[in-house]
């Protein structure tokens, strides 16, 4: 459904009204697309104090698509090393850092701030290292005009600086549109091979659940967009429309119950050579309230948002479907996180997911070499969110520091950033891609 508010505040009238009545201003969102591949404009390079990883990280942005600078009157985006910040007075390095260019910021900048994990070891570290949380959410509330921020830890020395490629391409790109406020930790690992940035998936098989439709069709789209071959997975009843996206991406349409006793075997069945990347999209809602909630609608809930997820991940890890170097990942929610009237057994579903990426991963990936990672919406347009009541919609849309509702495509996109080979180093996160949404952290 269209936001007629967005397209509303777009026009100079409607900004005059919307100034003069004290209402949010919505910026329009920059999304990544063949004509604007990469921020349009330079990248500032600033330095919070003392930093022992400068040269490997200016080099890396190098990379990265803008122009690396050290001054720049209008900068598409700015990156922070306040990795060497130890202390609660080096805090005032990183304001003295910021607080000079953060109006010169463009229109839909992104800012990143580099830091380290807090150390159980030296507490003043760590209050240091966690004050930057504090700032950056903060900052992401303040930006404006559709600009992002984010915290981004990463592990000392320039393995470190290597692993956090992949992201910081990410985050630095109209990709990233509708993330922000977030922290992403990285661990050291030994990022994969990308011999085409533009196709980072290619030669990869990749499995989507609930594929037919919205979110899981947008990600079939972009993950068949960066070059891999995608198997869409949705339920029979829907099986028109999932051969439909298909064929409209080149890919393999598998008409399954996800919840079927037999769902792994024949997964496994399609995917001769294993998967590289399996995204547990599927989900289904059944809201009322607890007390007028009958058992069928929780368990129901449960089942196919939680228990199949469990269920098949195990077995395709088991059998060795998933191959070394796979991504899983799964399909969470802001509701999971925040709570939600009338969505018990939604909440506790997704909630689970959360619980079982920051268990499994760090045993997957010893185990197996496969990251396991989730991402988080928000509010969403799709054909849920156009159900919703009017005044709630409008609620939806507005309570977060970008004002808006995201598109299907803001969630495809952080899908295929986790799933790429040079994403090792991404390991347990779980991504809220929902413009820093107000409920929840």
């Amino acid at each position: 459904m269209a936001d007629r508010y967005l397209h509303v505040t777009g026009t100079a009238p409607g900004r005059f009204l919307t100034r003069r009545l004290g209402l949010p201003q919505p910026a329009h969102l920059r999304r990544w697309s063949l004509e604007t591949p990469s921020l349009d404009g330079s990248l500032l390079h600033l330095t919070a104090g003392p930093s022992a990883i400068g040269d490997e990280l200016r080099a890396l942005l190098g990379r990265t698509g803008p122009k690396v600078t050290d001054r720049a009157e209008r900068p598409a985006g700015i990156v922070v090393d306040a990795t060497a910040v130890t202390t609660a007075a080096g805090l005032g390095d990183v304001h003295a850092a910021l607080h000079p260019v953060m109006r010169s910021l463009a229109p839909g900048g992104r800012v990143v701030v580099l830091g380290t994990r807090p150390s159980p070891d030296d507490h003043h570290q760590a209050a240091a290292q966690q004050g930057l949380e504090g700032f950056v959410r903060s900052l992401g509330k303040e930006a404006g005009k559709g600009s992002t921020v984010q915290l981004l830890r990463i592990t000392a020395g320039a393995e470190g600086v290597a692993a956090a490629e992949s992201t910081l391409r990410f985050l630095l790109s109209p990709k990233s549109a509708y993330v922000s406020g977030q922290v992403i930790e990285l661990t050291a690992a030994t990022p994969g091979p990308v011999p085409d940035w533009a196709a980072p998936l290619t030669g990869r098989t990749a499995l989507v659940t609930g594929a037919a439709r919205g979110i899981g069709a947008a990600v079939v789209s972009v993950l068949a967009r960066d070059g891999a071959t995608v198997i869409c997975l949705d339920v029979p009843q829907v099986r028109d429309e999932l051969k439909r996206t298909a064929d409209r991406f080149g890919a393999t349409a598998l008409p399954l119950d996800i919840t079927a006793p037999d769902a792994a075997d024949r997964i496994a069945a399609v995917a001769p050579d294993g998967l590289d990347v399996l995204v547990h999209n599927a989900g289904i809602t059944r809201d009322r309230r607890l007390a007028n909630m009958p058992a069928e609608r929780w368990a129901s809930v449960i089942e196919v948002n939680l228990d199949s997820v469990l269920r098949t991940t195990d077995a395709l890890l088991k059998a060795g479907t998933l191959n070394r170097g796979g991504r899983i990942v799964a399909t969470a929610s802001i509701a999971g996180i925040a709570g939600n009237n009338g969505q018990t057994n939604y909440a506790t579903s997704k909630a689970g997911i959360i619980g079982l990426v920051r268990s499994l991963a760090p045993r997957a990936a010893a185990d197996h070499g496969v990251t396991v990672n989730a991402v988080a919406p928000g509010f969403i347009e799709t054909r849920m969110t156009a159900a919703v009541p009017f005044l709630i919609r409008e609620a939806g849309r507005r309570m977060n520091s970008l004002s808006q509702g995201g598109l299907p495509v803001d969630v495809a996109e952080a899908t295929a950033w986790f799933a790429q080979p040079a994403s090792s180093a991404v390991n347990g996160q779980v991504l809220r891609v929902c413009g820093q949404s107000l409920l929840g952290a």
